[in-house]
């Protein structure tokens, strides 16, 4: 788990967040849990390195290079 967070601003349609946060709320949920893991997935699935801010060996016990 990342120790530090910075903010990011997204524009988007507000019956599009009303949804989002009406189906978040669903599945009790915050829309900034959602909109983490799916940047992590993204991250992931494009074979994109990064360490956990905050967290000297990434979190996992391994050194992972610069």
């Amino acid at each position: 788990m990342e120790l530090k967070t910075a903010r990011m601003t997204v524009l988007l349609d507000p019956a599009k967040k009303k949804a989002f946060e009406q189906l978040c709320a669903q599945q009790d949920t915050t829309p900034s849990q959602v909109v983490r893991r799916l940047i992590r997935d993204y991250l992931k699935q494009h074979g994109a390195h990064w360490v956990p801010s905050g967290v000297p060996d990434g979190g996992d016990g391994e050194s992972h290079p610069d």
